[in-house]
């Protein structure tokens, strides 16, 4: 039997529909992007450069990725970290600030960031505790907006405000989102609740290791990678889905708080910070199926299979191939690829990192036969594999995006106010008809 709702809507589509030739014919840009998949620029920053492709003219040639924070390319950033328990925290201090911390500079940000990593006063126990939640993405956003009330001056949208309540925050989402999960799992699938004291002396990777283990317990290789994935999440330009929403909402004038949990709130969609859960889950249903001794013809077979829509969720897509910008490569994906491989070894992964690597290379040949492009692995394609190999939850891995990416979406609402300073408001044409009024007894 049909709602109430459902005849209202089955009427209104027969009123409103809107003929998908008008977009052409009024130029508009479904989704912000131009007839060759590159996106509408929406506006200049400093902070990074997401480059996937080059022009000749007016034309569009594939081309190898690259990303920049502050100009320096990511890759020579991991290097030159290499080994560093701090690597994530040395790359948010040149996101936030533009430029490499002298080694004072950079002792002092530490010690910065340290003393705001202790939650208010009973806030544990009130807050999270006593208010398990089942999906975290959501519990999230209620505890960054319940910080506006622990603020003096929680509408204080000045730059140097909006920076220190954003590093303050930048620093306490990691303890929160490892407390909200073990209240997630203590109350709802009834595992023994484990809450260690927050370590000033751990940084942030170090912190969500300890915080998620029931030991407490991580090697020098974990606390490696896990930065790399945190470092490589860090930002990605102002024009990506969560970033351009935290511009938006702050255009408006409005607290940082609600700028963040609009933001958690886009990278909660599976098309955006859900897509390394959505490659695993498909990985699993294929090893599954075929095993890891699976022939190449049997791989194939799998990937025809989810191209014509006839295996997993039937949304033809192989997820983690391809990418909105990146071309022939996504360096995040190449970097990832490399570290996934080093754990692989420490953790007796081998096997499962060589199917993954084989799964990968077939799919990208695949896309190629059957639809003409060029394509690779995206940053999702190896993260996920990654946080099973360190014993991250499932249920975490969006989150740590969320923990990863927050302090580009401060660092791009601290330039927007410097540099833009305007409500975001573009526009849409009207298509519909013009009507006369009817009163009720008429209709």
């Amino acid at each position: 039997m049909k709602s109430r709702i459902q005849n209202f809507f089955e009427k209104s589509l027969v009123e409103n529909e809107i003929d998908n030739e008008l977009y052409t014919t009024y130029s508009v840009k479904k989704g912000l992007r131009n007839e060759d998949g590159t996106g509408v620029l929406v506006g200049l920053t400093k902070i990074s450069d997401v480059v996937g492709y080059k022009r000749e003219g007016d034309k569009k040639i594939d081309d190898y990725g690259r990303l920049y924070y502050r100009g320096i390319d990511v890759k020579d950033l991991i290097e030159g970290y290499s080994g560093s328990r701090y690597m994530f925290e040395e790359v948010c201090f040149l996101i936030l600030f533009g430029y490499l911390p002298s080694k004072k500079e950079f002792e002092d940000f530490k010690k910065l960031l340290s003393d705001y990593y202790e939650l208010p006063q009973h806030y544990l126990e009130v807050s999270i505790l006593m208010h398990p939640a089942r999906n975290l993405m959501n519990k999230l956003q209620r505890e960054v907006l319940m910080f506006y009330s622990y603020d003096d001056d929680p509408d204080n949208t000045g730059i140097m405000e909006t920076l220190e309540k954003g590093i303050n925050m930048l620093v306490k989402i990691p303890s929160i989102v490892c407390y909200t999960y073990q209240t997630k799992v203590h109350y709802f699938d009834d595992q023994s609740l484990i809450i260690h004291h927050i370590n000033p002396d751990y940084s942030i990777a170090e912190s969500i290791l300890y915080l998620l283990r029931d030991d407490g317990k991580f090697t020098e290789k974990e606390v490696e990678v896990l930065n790399v994935a945190l470092v490589l999440h860090a930002d990605h330009g102002g024009g990506n889905n969560s970033t351009f929403t935290n511009v938006v909402i702050s255009s408006t004038g409005t607290d940082i708080y609600s700028s963040l949990a609009g933001a958690i709130g886009s990278l909660k969609g599976p098309r955006h910070g859900g897509a390394n859960l959505a490659v695993k889950q498909q990985l699993d249903l294929v090893i599954d199926d075929i095993g890891l001794d699976a022939t190449d013809e049997q791989i194939n077979a799998i990937l025809d299979r989810i191209l014509d829509k006839d295996y997993n969720d039937n949304s033809g897509l192989i997820y983690g191939i391809g990418h909105a910008v990146y071309t022939l490569s996504d360096p995040r994906s190449e970097i990832l690829s490399k570290k996934c491989a080093e754990l692989a070894v420490e953790k007796g992964y081998e096997k499962k990192y060589n199917f993954y690597k084989r799964f990968a290379d077939l799919a990208v040949e695949k896309m190629y036969q059957r639809k003409g492009i060029r394509v690779s692995t995206n940053v999702d394609y190896y993260s996920g594999l990654v946080y099973e190999m360190l014993g991250i939850p499932s249920d975490l891995y969006p989150l740590l995006f969320v923990i990863a990416r927050t302090v580009g979406w401060i660092a791009h609402n601290v330039e927007n106010k410097l540099y833009s300073n305007r409500i975001i408001r573009p526009a849409t044409k009207y298509v519909g008809e013009l009507k006369d009024y009817k009163k009720i007894e008429d209709r």
